[in-house]
Parts: structure tokens; sequence; C-alpha cells
């Protein structure tokens, strides 16, 4: 009799356990289905972040990234983009200036794992990285803290390992003797130097139907939210039309394009790479252009695009990090400022692997380079400006930006001052972007908050601001 009992009970708390388990299940499927479909009422008010999970900690793992999510959502961040997780093609593997197979001693040909963007296997996971397990706890994770997942797509070339050189010659540009070639410039004819990379060919079609369907694996059986499109412009637009719409059959998606081309919005991309208020940012640091420029520029984006294209704003990003230095090195003392500025402009805010962290070194490109991850003062900043973004309607940057309205201040020549209103949300942006103090008026009165260090002021009419090199004011009603 007592054995009979000690059956049940076991028994019962088995299938106590079963059922606590599925419920557990059941929560985390309920939890992970609330964030809403990409929309484009999540794009007015996001910050996006691009990952590079190779340097992003020592392990170089999802894993060790995934655990930080929440912190990343703490700073606003509402878009992940993962720079390619895909496997690195090995043949003609890049290390700097050098080929792989150039370097003689066998450990320090070991630490260089090539570029991201040399790609061997574009349904593959980079077992670098970790396991396909870990990259769908990633998104996983992601979606439950409200945050949508876009992974970098190269469709402009492979890694020269990819099985299509072998089994689909057809889809590669080719010389005049019938040899595969590395990228071409379009404009020129004349290689990139991309020589770590095969270059794919679109002008039959061809390889338009395989290169979508590559595409929407992701979509369909990974559940990724949109693509950060690489050299976008360098592939036919009539292949993005062609895929685009296709992509969407399955769900909403966001699509972002490294490239500031008119044509390629037009329904096509949500967003692109903000690269003029970017070289224009670096130009006023260096003090080769003032404020005046940036109202040109202005006029200029109004004149030549459409009010519902959305723009990246950046101070960093992968390549400019690799290639050009920090924001520390091209904007010194006025890389918070334009940090700032790239908030409260019309668009969406990107924050790069480490910025969070006042990261101010080159990160190797080639190679294993982690960041430290030691709070400073920029991670605060980041926290503010995002919670701002996330919660401001005076800070839409979307397809419904909320308005900007220029205010003139007495120097126009080193004083940006703006409005960014919507309703009855008002924030002004006021900075002395030059390298000498400034004293100026402006028009601008009545009660405000300064966001930054939340303290209550009064403006009155006609009032004198003083301000030193580089200092801004974000106000708030």
């Amino acid at each position: 009799m007592k054995k009979t009992l000690l059956l049940v009970t076991l028994m019962a708390a088995f299938v106590s356990c079963k059922e606590d388990k599925k419920a557990a299940e059941q929560k985390d499927t309920a939890q992970s289905e609330t964030l809403a479909p990409v929309s484009d009422s999540m794009m007015e008010n996001s910050v996006i972040y691009e990952a590079n999970i190779r340097n992003y900690s020592p392990e170089g793992t999802f894993n060790a990234f995934t655990k930080d999510i929440p912190q990343l959502k703490g700073l606003g961040v509402k878009v992940i983009w993962l720079m390619p997780i895909y496997p690195i093609s090995v043949k003609n593997r890049k290390a700097g200036d050098l080929a792989v197979e150039d370097i003689k001693d066998p450990k320090e040909r070991e630490k260089y794992l090539g570029s991201y963007y040399a790609i061997s296997d574009y349904t593959a996971i980079n077992p670098d990285l970790g396991t396909e397990a870990d990259f769908q706890k990633l998104v996983k994770t992601a979606h439950d803290n409200g945050i949508y997942v876009i992974l970098d797509w190269v469709a402009n070339h492979t890694g020269w390992d990819h099985k299509w050189i072998t089994e689909h010659p057809e889809y590669y540009h080719k010389n005049a003797k019938g040899e595969v070639t590395d990228p071409l410039n379009p404009e020129t004819g004349k290689s990139w130097g991309w020589t770590d990379v095969a270059h794919l060919d679109y002008a039959s079609k061809v390889l338009y139907e395989p290169m979508k369907n590559e595409m929407l694996y992701w979509v369909k059986e990974q559940g990724v939210d949109g693509f950060r499109c690489d050299v976008a412009d360098n592939v036919p637009t009539e292949f993005w039309q062609y895929a685009i719409p296709k992509l969407k059959e399955v769900k909403p998606v966001f699509m972002l394009m490294e490239s500031e081309k008119e044509y390629l919005f037009n329904g096509l991309f949500d967003m692109g790479y903000g690269w003029k208020a970017h070289h224009l940012m670096n130009d006023i640091a260096k003090g080769k252009k003032n404020v005046k420029d940036w109202d040109a520029l202005v006029a200029q984006v109004d004149k030549e695009y459409k009010k519902q294209d959305i723009w990246m704003n950046f101070t960093s990003n992968h390549d400019e990090n690799a290639w050009n230095g920090t924001e520390y090195e091209r904007m010194g003392n006025g890389a918070e400022a334009f940090t700032a500025l790239t908030y409260i402009m019309p668009g969406m805010p990107l924050i790069y692997t480490g910025q969070e962290y006042d990261l101010k070194r080159r990160l190797k490109f080639f190679e294993q380079d982690p960041i430290t991850k030691q709070k400073g003062k920029m991670f605060s900043v980041y926290e503010k400006l995002g919670k701002l973004k996330n919660n401001n309607p005076a800070l839409n940057g979307g397809k419904k930006a909320a308005a900007y309205t220029r205010i003139e201040a007495s120097d126009a020549v080193n004083v940006l001052a703006f409005a960014r209103e919507s309703g009855k949300d008002k924030a002004v942006y006021l900075a002395n972007l030059s390298a000498k103090p400034v004293t100026f008026t402006a028009p601008v009165e009545g009660e405000y908050t300064n966001y930054m260090n939340d303290k209550k002021i009064t403006l009155a009419k006609g009032q004198q601001f003083s301000f030193a090199p580089w200092e801004y004011w974000v106000l708030v009603k």
C-alpha cells in the first residue's frame, strides 16, 4: 500500500512538473508574441544599436551579448542590427592589407578571423559566434524586451568559399578571360580592393530567386524583423523591387540601406544612411564648415527627398570606427554635442558597439578586439537621450516626423538652434558648434527644463546666452 501511495505521489509530481514546464513555455511564447509587427509607428521613436558580436565581449558570442539585451533596452534601443552572423570564407581571407595566406607564422595566422562581409553560406551560423539555438535565444530575448532584430545582408558579393562559385558560376561577374572577379565600382569599373570577396552579377536576373530565398529563410524560419543591406546601391534596384515585396508577404519588415540614394526609398527601404549629415558634422568639428552649411544641407535634403524618407543619424559605425577613427578622433570635444544632435534632429539615432562605454580606439576589423565594458560619461548620456527619444513625441523622426523649425540666433555661424514640435510637445536644441566660447541671443523664451541636467530655467525675451566651446542644451517643456 505504501509503495502504491508513493508511486501515485511521484506520478502526480511528474505530471505537475510537466504542466508547470508547459505553462512556462506557453508564457514564454506569449511574451515573445507581444511584440507588435514592424510598423511605421515603431520607427518614429526608436534607437538602433549596431552589434559587433565578435568584439562586444571577450567571448565574442551570441550568449555574451544576449545577457545584456535588457541593458540595451534601458538605453532606448528598439532595433538591434547584427553585423553578419554567417560563416566567413577562408579562401582569400584578409589580414589588414595582407592576405592570410601571406602570413608564414601559423600562430599569427590564427588571429585573423576574416571580414564578417566575406560570407560562405547565407543560411548558416558562424560557429565562432555560437549555435543556431544561441541565435534563436538572442532573437527571443530581444523580442521579449520589445526590441526588433535585423540582419546585415550582403547581396553584392560572397566569400570565395561559397558553393555558388562552383555550382553556379553564372551567378558571378567575370572578366574578359571568364574569371570571377572581386567587386568592381560600377562608376569606374575598377576594383574596390575587396579581394576577399567575389562579385555577384544580377544582369541576367538568374540570381534574383535564389538570393530572395536566402533572405526569406531568416524571416520565415528564424523570425528576424528585417535587414540592413550592405552597399545597397551597388545591387540593381530591380532586385530590391522583386525581393522586398516577397519578404513583406510573410510579415512586415524593417529595411535599412547602406545608401543615401533617393530612388531606393519609394516603398522599398524605410531608412537610409545619413552620410551627408555625418560628414558635415565631422567638418564642423574640424572647423572646416559651420552652421550655415548645416542650414544649406537641411534645405537640400528637404528639396531632394520625400518627407517620409527616414535617415539613420550617427557619429560612428563599424566602417567609420575601423577606417576613419572614433568620434573622438574625428569630432574631438564636440563628440557629445553631435551625439545629442543625432537624437534631437529628425531620423533614428545609432549607437555602435562600445560607444556607450566611451570607446576611444579603433576596433580591429579582421580579428577579435573586444571592447572594455566600463561605464563612463557617455552611458548616462545615451540612457538619458534614449529615454527622451522613446517618450517625447516632439522627437518623432520617422515617416511622420515631428516638425523641425530653425531658430535664428544672433551668431548664425557658430550657434545651431532649432525646435522640434508635435502637438503640445516641444524640444529645443541649442548648441555652440565651435571650439571657441560664444555669446549670443536667440528667440527662446518661457519655462523649460534643461533636460540633460534636470534644471528648471526661465528664459526671457532678448536674453543673452554665453556658451563654452561645444556646449549644448536640450530644452523640454
